[in-house]
């Protein structure tokens, strides 16, 4: 893990929400909300390896300085491996929260492992958001999985080696077809998820690739940054 960047991001203070909603009956299955309510829709997935170790409190100083930028900011927690999750009821709880929220949002926006997410619902619902924007998503499962990222996460998600097989095809978005505008970005001092697997997802989909010169895997998420505003431009764009 990049810890200096990890270090940084959770030393903010987390912001509470301006509400909180909840899409099912779990502790887990809930959303919260920033900013005023009246901008742009932006719904965040968070990542952390889909492990229940990691959930969206260190989004919350991002979520909120995005609401500060105008945009109604709608941050989804989902059930983890350790908590209930796995494949597939995390991505259940992705499909049903971003049911929950009714129509499309303007973005839709994962980190890491909620990139993949994010890349998973941009093929699997009709219109999963005007445009879907990952951010070092784990877009190629079977890769990731064949490199063993953070300690076979992969596998871990799917449910061990006979989940890999069973479900790798529902699960990889390398073979799912995006249904909407897909932009990737990816850091180039990335240490958590290699660009690779972008590259790899942008070539076979024919997705556009933003590269942040330099940057790591967190940095774009901490407010006090110019990575921040460069990913606030492109959400706004």
């Amino acid at each position: 893990m990049s810890e200096a960047e990890w270090t940084l991001l959770t030393e903010l203070a987390p912001v509470e929400p301006v509400r909180t909603e909840a899409y099912g009956d779990d502790p887990a299955q809930v959303i919260d909300l920033y900013g005023k309510g009246t901008g742009p829709r932006v719904t965040v997935l968070h990542g952390g390896f889909w492990r229940q170790s990691y959930d969206r409190g260190y989004l919350s100083p991002f979520a909120a300085a995005l609401g500060e930028e105008g945009f109604s900011v709608e941050l989804v927690e989902y059930r983890r491996i350790g908590g209930g999750g796995g494949w597939p009821q995390t991505a259940e709880d992705v499909d049903a929260a971003l049911t929950h929220l009714g129509g499309p949002p303007r973005v839709l926006l994962g980190h890491s492992a909620g990139g993949q997410l994010a890349l998973w619902a941009a093929a699997t619902r009709e219109r999963a958001a005007d445009r879907v924007i990952a951010v070092a998503p784990i877009a190629d499962l079977a890769r990731a999985y064949d490199m063993g990222l953070s300690d076979g996460a992969v596998a871990e998600f799917l449910g061990g080696q006979e989940g890999v097989a069973a479900h790798m095809p529902e699960a990889d978005p390398m073979r799912l077809l995006p249904r909407v505008a897909v932009e990737v970005v990816h850091g180039t001092a990335d240490l958590d998820v290699p660009i690779e697997l972008s590259r790899r997802y942008v070539n076979n989909w024919g997705a556009r690739l933003q590269l942040m010169t330099g940057i790591g895997h967190f940095t774009p998420f901490i407010p006090t940054k110019p990575a921040f505003k460069t990913l606030v431009s492109m959400i706004r764009r």
